[in-house]
């Protein structure tokens, strides 16, 4: 209900609903930006319909093929995931540990495989960030400082950056075309 004088609104459950949660808003934000980021393309749309034979290729001039950023991205993802879940896990080695030893994938399925994990680990971070029992600003017990929100923005700025290149390199191999242009 919205009263005359004001304007706002006085319904009982949004107020309640605020109170249960002062942050939800701030956490919608979070999942909205882990998931397509409203800036940039989501993770689906920039690995949507990538060709096998391209999948280790390196254009000219570039440092990576699409296999080395696609793995770079879900072994940093999973880290950053499992560090924040879990005071048991152990980050691999800097930085040999977050990049895979070859230019392509043994298989399709090594791909495809790559692909579920990132999607279920950008799932497992938005999982954690939209429930109103976390506590976003508190440090993480067994980290440094580190609080859920900044693990957030960090996986969020991670994955953003990468797949830019990703989308470059599609672009420079000739199988991404904007569409209505």
């Amino acid at each position: 209900m919205v009263t005359k004088r004001t304007g706002k609104t006085t319904n009982p459950a949004k107020r309640a609903g605020a109170r249960s949660d002062p942050h939800k808003a701030l956490r919608d934000h979070l999942v909205d930006l882990l998931d397509a980021g409203h800036a940039h393309m989501g993770f689906q749309d920039v690995v949507a319909d990538w060709p096998a034979a391209l999948r280790g290729a390196k254009p000219p001039g570039q440092p990576f093929t699409p296999w080395r950023l696609l793995e770079h991205i879900r072994i940093s993802q999973w880290d950053i995931v499992e560090f924040t879940k879990s005071a048991k896990h152990v980050s691999p080695k800097w930085p040999s540990g977050y990049w895979p030893d070859s230019d392509a994938p043994l298989s399709d399925a090594a791909w495809d495989a790559s692909v579920a994990q990132v999607e279920r680990d950008l799932q497992a971070m938005a999982r954690l960030v939209a429930d109103p029992k976390t506590d976003l600003f508190a440090r993480i017990p067994h980290g440094t400082g580190q609080t859920v929100l900044r693990e957030a923005l960090v996986l969020a700025d991670h994955n953003s950056y990468h797949l830019g290149q990703l989308l470059l390199l599609k672009r420079l191999l000739g199988i991404y075309r904007e569409s209505g242009r």
